[in-house]
C-alpha cells in the first residue's frame, strides 16, 4: 500500500514532465547545464501537490540478500532508491547488471542510496527462489533482490518491459524511469542530483540497510556456475568453461585438471596463462591445440594457444557493441555478449576449419569470424580474421526466413555443427524464443526444428511437451550438441531440468532424461535430476554425453550404452582433491553416534562404474513401537577419505514411518579414483514403545567395503541392512 497521504499510482505519471526534461537535456551542452537541468526538474516534481507513490513491498515475498524483509516507507525512508525490474534471462537485464555495479561502488547506503532488484519472472522456472539464488551468486548480485513471483509490483505500476529501473526519493516517491539498457549517463545523472537535491533539504539518512550477501556463506567449490564444455577428440581431453570462478579449465577425461586459465576474479587481460583473465566465460570450442572462448561478460573472443601457453584477443573491443553489420577485423569489430563458439568451415563441401561461428546472445544474431580468407554464403570474398553478422536482423523475435538477413532470433546461446548431407547445417538453441532451430551452410536460410510456434513475435510459446515441431515445447534451451554417430540432437533444455533428443529427419523431440525437478540426483536416465543445465558434448565416440549441470555446480556423464549417470570428478593435479561440495545445496551436518550404537560389518561388495547399489534399510522394531514425532529419525551416507563416491548423490534422509522404511541409492562414479572404497550408513531413531511409557534415542552404523572392478555395470544391487532392538 502506498504511504499515508499520497496517491499510488504508475509510471505513466511522469510521463509527460520526464519527456520534457528529456528534450531539454539534449540541447543542453556542458555537464553543469545539464545538472541544473534536473535540479530544476526535482523541484517541480518534489512540489506536487501528491506524491507519485511506489506501492509498498506486498507481505510475505521473499528476500535475497537481506537481514529480512525490507519495507519502503520503513527501511527505505530517507533513502534515493533504484528499483530495478528484471528477469535473470533476459540478455538486456544482463547487460546492465554493470551500470548497476558501477552505482554501487559510487555510492553506498550511508550515502543514501540503495539498489533493489524486484524479480519479475518471465519463465515458471524464474519463479522458484532456489533459482534466483543462483542466479544472484552467478552475476554477482550484491544489493537486496526481492521475488515478485506474482509479479504484483510490476503490474501495479504498469511496467512493460525488462529492464525497468524507477528512481525513488526518500519518500517513497517516484522520480524518475529508465526503461530498457544502454542509460548509465542518465541513470547517474539521475540518481546524483536526486541525491544533492535531498541532502540540501536533510531528508537523506546515512544509517545502514541490513545487507546479508548469501555467497558469503558458502563452502568453496572446484566448479562454480559451469556455462559450457567441449570435448578434444584427438586428446580425449575436456574444456570446461567454469564461467563462476571467471576461468578455463583443460581436464582429462578422469577429470584431473591440466591446465587452470584465469580466475578467481574477473577481468580482461591477455598474455601467459598465470597472467590472463576473463570474464564469465560461456562457449568453447578445441581444434589442434588452441581453444576459442566466448568471453560473454567482456564482449570478446579469446583464443587460448596449449603450446604457447598464451591468450590473446581475436574479436571485440572489450565493449558492449550495438553493431548489427560487422565487416571490419575482428580486434576492431565490437560485439555483444557472445554465448557460444563452434568450429566450421566456409566451404560447405571441403571441411577446412577456418570459420569460428558464434552465437552473439547481445544481438540476437549469429556471426561469423574468418579464421583465414573465404566465402559464406550469399558473401563475397572475405579476409582473414573479417568478423560479421551472418544471420539475424537483430530484431528479437523468432522468425525464419531464406534469406538469412531478414531471419531474426531471441538471444541464441547455443550452438552445434552439422556439416555433412543431407544436413549441413548450424543447430541453434534460440533460449528466448523457446526453440531448437537451422541454419543452413549453404544457403543460410533459417528454419525451425523444435518448440515455439507461428506467430514470430510471440516469445511467450514455451513448455514442457515431447511432440513433433511446434508442437514440441522447451523452456529456455542454452545448450545443444550434436551426434554424428546416430544422426540425433541433443538438447539442454534449461529451465525444463531436462536433456532432450531431437531427430532433425522426422522433428521428433522427447526427453531423455531427467524428472523435471530441479535436484542433484545421479541415478538411471529416467530417475537422474538436473538443475538448469547450459551445455553438452559428445565424446568417447559416442557413447558419453557430457552435461554442465550449471546450477548443480558439475559435469554430468551421461553413459548412451548403459542409460547411466555419473558425475565426473574435478581434480587438481597431484592432489586428492575433488569436486566438493555444490554451492547452494543444504549441508547437513553428520551428528555423532552414541557411544553406545553398534557397529555392522558388512561382507565386501564388488560394483562396477555406473552401477547403482541400493542400500534398504531391514529394521526390526519392538512390537508395536512408534517413531517419535517431532524428532526426524534420519540416515546419513558417508565415505571416509572417499568423498568422490558420494558426488552428485543423495547423502541423507528422512526414515518417516517403522513400517516404511528407505532403500538409500548410491551410484558408482563413472570415473573411479581407487579401486577400493569404504562406505557408511549412519541411522539415528527417535521411537517410543507401544504404550508411550518410554522413548528412546538409538544409533546404528553399517559399515560397506567395496571392490571397484572393471566389468559391464550389471543393473542394481540390493544390500540389506539389517538389525534387530
Amino acid at each position: 500500500m502506498a504511504a499515508p497521504g499520497a496517491r499510488s499510482c504508475n509510471l505513466s505519471g511522469l510521463l509527460p514532465a520526464q519527456t520534457s526534461l528529456e528534450y531539454a537535456l539534449l540541447d543542453a551542452v556542458t555537464p553543469e547545464e545539464k545538472d541544473s537541468l534536473v535540479y530544476q526538474y526535482l523541484q517541480k516534481v518534489d512540489g506536487w501537490e501528491q506524491d507519485l507513490s511506489v506501492p509498498e513491498f506486498p507481505e510475505g515475498l521473499e528476500w535475497l540478500n537481506t537481514e529480512g524483509p525490507i519495507s519502503v516507507y520503513k527501511d527505505l525512508c530517507g533513502k534515493v532508491v533504484v528499483l530495478d525490474f528484471f528477469t535473470y534471462c533476459c540478455i538486456n537485464c544482463i547487460h546492465l547488471l554493470p551500470d548497476l555495479h558501477a552505482l554501487e561502488h559510487t555510492y553506498s547506503d550511508t550515502d543514501g542510496l540503495l539498489i533493489v532488484g524486484v524479480h519479475s519472472a518471465k519463465f515458471p522456472n524464474e519463479k522458484v527462489l532456489d533459482n534466483i539464488r543462483s542466479a544472484v551468486l552467478r552475476y554477482d548480485i550484491t544489493h537486496p533482490v526481492v521475488n515478485d513471483a506474482d509479479a504484483s509490483l510490476w503490474q501495479e505500476l504498469e511496467v512493460s518491459c525488462w529492464p525497468t529501473l524507477v528512481i525513488l526519493g526518500p519518500r517513497g516517491n517516484m522520480l524518475f524511469s529508465l526503461i530498457g539498457e544502454g542509460h548509465k549517463d542518465k541513470l547517474f545523472l539521475y540518481t546524483s542530483i536526486a541525491l544533492k537535491y535531498y541532502k540540501d533539504r536533510g531528508q537523506i539518512r546515512d544509517n545502514k540497510i541490513g545487507v546479508k550477501l548469501y555467497k558469503d556463506t558458502l563452502p568453496p567449490s572446484p566448479l562454480l556456475f559451469p556455462g559450457k564444455v567441449t570435448v578434444d577428440h584427438v586428446s580425449k581431453r575436456l574444456v570446461i568453461a567454469d564461467t563462476g570462478h571467471h576461468r578455463i579449465l583443460v581436464v582429462w577425461k578422469n577429470g584431473q585438471i591440466q591446465y587452470s586459465i584465469g580466475g578467481p576474479d574477473p577481468g580482461r587481460k591477455d598474455g601467459i596463462f598465470s597472467e590472463s583473465t576473463f570474464n564469465s566465460p560461456q562457449g568453447v570450442a578445441i581444434r589442434n591445440n588452441v581453444i576459442y572462448v566466448a568471453d560473454t561478460e567482456n564482449h570478446l573472443i579469446r583464443k587460448i594457444d596449449l603450446e604457447a601457453e598464451t591468450v590473446s584477443t581475436v574479436a571485440g573491443i572489450g565493449i558492449q557493441g550495438t553493431d548489427k553489420e560487422g565487416g571490419a577485423r575482428g580486434e576492431e569489430q565490437p560485439i555483444s555478449s557472445p554465448w557460444d563458439v563452434v568450429w566450421g568451415s566456409s566451404d560447405s563441401e571441403v571441411q577446412r576449419d577456418d570459420v569460428l561461428w558464434i552465437a552473439m546472445a547481445g544481438t540476437h544474431q549469429i556471426w561469423a569470424l574468418l579464421l583465414d580468407c573465404g566465402r559464406l554464403p550469399k558473401k563475397s570474398e572475405l579476409r582473414k580474421g573479417t568478423c560479421l553478422r551472418f544471420a539475424g536482423s537483430g530484431n528479437e523475435e523468432n522468425r525464419n526466413n531464406a534469406y538469412p538477413h531478414k531471419a531474426g532470433f531471441a538471444q541464441p546461446s547455443g550452438l552445434s555443427l552439422a556439416a555433412e548431407d543431407p544436413w549441413s547445417c548450424l543447430f541453434v538453441a534460440d533460449s528466448e524464443s523457446s526453440t531448437v532451430r537451422t541454419v543452413s551452410l549453404k544457403d543460410g536460410a533459417v528454419k525451425p526444428l523444435v518448440g515455439g510456434e507461428r506467430d514470430p513475435t510471440n516469445l511467450f510459446a514455451f513448455g514442457d511437451v515431447d511432440g513433433v515441431g511446434i508442437s514440441a515445447k522447451l523452456q529456455h534451451p542454452l545448450g545443444v550438441t550434436w551426434d554424428k554417430k546416430r544422426h540425433l540432437l541433443y538438447v539442454a533444455d534449461s529451465y525444463n531440468h531436462k536433456i532432450k533428443v531431437v531427430d532433425p529427419k522426422t522433428k521428433s523431440c522427447i526427453t531423455l532424461a531427467g524428472t523435471g525437478e530441479a535436484s542433484n540426483v545421479s541415478s538411471s536416465f529416467t530417475e537422474s535430476t538436473f538443475n538448469e543445465p547450459g551445455g553438452l558434448c559428445i565424446g568417447d565416440n559416442g557413447q558419453l554425453l557430457y552435461v554442465v549441470d550449471t546450477n548443480n555446480h558439475q559435469i554430468k556423464v551421461m553413459d548412451l550404452e548403459t542409460k547411466t549417470i555419473s558425475v565426473l570428478p574435478v581434480v587438481k593435479a597431484g592432489t586428492a582433491v575433488v569436486d566438493g561440495p555444490s554451492p547452494g545445496a543444504t549441508q547437513r551436518t553428520v551428528p555423532t553416534l552414541p557411544r553406545s550404537a553398534p557397529s555392522i560389518t558388512l561382507a565386501p561388495v564388488a560394483a562396477s562404474p555406473g552401477q547403482t547399489l541400493q542400500f534398504q534399510l531391514r529394521l526390526d522394531f519392538p512390537p508395536g513401537a512408534k517413531l517419535t514425532e517431532g524428532a526426524p529419525s534420519c540416515w546419513f551416507l558417508t565415505a571416509e577419505d572417499n568423498e568422490w563416491l558420494l558426488q552428485g548423490q543423495v547423502a541423507s534422509g528422512e526414515i518417516e514411518s517403522v513400517s516404511n522404511q528407505p532403500t538409500i541409492s548410491l551410484q558408482i562414479p563413472g570415473h573411479c579414483l581407487s579401486p577400493e572404497a569404504v562406505v557408511s550408513v549412519r541411522v539415528f531413531l527417535y521411537y517410543c514403545s507401544a504404550d508411550g511409557s518410554a522413548c528412546m534415542m538409538k544409533g546404528l552404523l553399517f559399515t560397506q567395503p567395496l571392490r571397484i572392478t572393471g566389468a559391464q555395470p550389471r543393473g542394481v544391487a540390493p544390500v540389506e541392512l539389517k538389525y534387530v532392538f
